[in-house]
């Protein structure tokens, strides 16, 4: 009889401990459903306004600049594609789980930099400062000749390092004879507006349409 009680003692045992494993999952579930509801109606709008500001950015397309030529044919002026660097900070961020390790971030940030001014012959500090900003968007370097992007491009595949770095197309201003009637041919600014002589006089029909 009393093995029989002890069976009977240990059968309800388990029975009470799956009844309450059992009640605690469900409880998790319940929590876990509402919390999804709450973000998906509640904070849902929200999250996806940031997600949009993050991953979207409004820019005009530049055209390039039309050529000028002397009378008989000579290039004397003459746009060629470059690129422009620009970063989003926000992004260089490393998480453990769902929260920031921020060493690892720290030092993200500062390899980043450290890559920036060594291949752009920028000052480090200064850069850090950029990538370490709550900005959004902040410009690195602008107008970038091929082999400079190319070493960008490098390092960012051997670090695998892409998110953050913007690599957008631009064109510079060359001209071929350099101060060769620099006058009258006149030049342009950073944002290859005319400035002075030609460039300025005809610059509605040199500049293009921005798309």
């Amino acid at each position: 009889m009393r093995n029989v009680k002890s069976k009977t003692k240990k059968g309800v045992s388990v029975s009470k401990k799956i009844r309450i494993i059992m009640i605690c999952f469900f409880i998790a579930l319940l929590l876990l459903i509402i919390r999804l509801g709450f973000i998906q109606f509640v904070q849902g709008a929200d999250l996806r306004e940031q997600m949009y500001n993050q991953l979207i950015r409004s820019d005009l397309i530049k055209p390039k600049r039309g050529s000028i030529y002397d009378s008989t044919g000579k290039v004397l002026a003459t746009s060629a594609q470059v690129d422009t660097i620009s970063i989003n900070p926000s992004d260089f961020v490393v998480k453990n789980g769902s929260k920031i390790d921020e060493e690892e971030t720290k030092a993200l940030k500062e390899k980043v930099s450290k890559a920036f001014s060594d291949i752009f012959e920028l000052d480090y500090d200064e850069t850090l400062e950029k990538v370490s900003s709550d900005s959004t968007y902040a410009y690195i370097a602008k107008k970038v000749e091929k082999d400079k992007v190319d070493k960008l491009k490098e390092w960012m595949n051997e670090e695998k390092i892409y998110n953050g770095i913007n690599i957008d197309e631009d064109t510079k201003r060359y001209y071929p004879y350099e101060n060769l009637a620099s006058s009258l041919i006149g030049f342009c600014g950073s944002d290859n507006d005319g400035r002075e002589g030609i460039e300025a006089a005809w610059d509605d029909i040199l500049a293009g349409v921005p798309r």
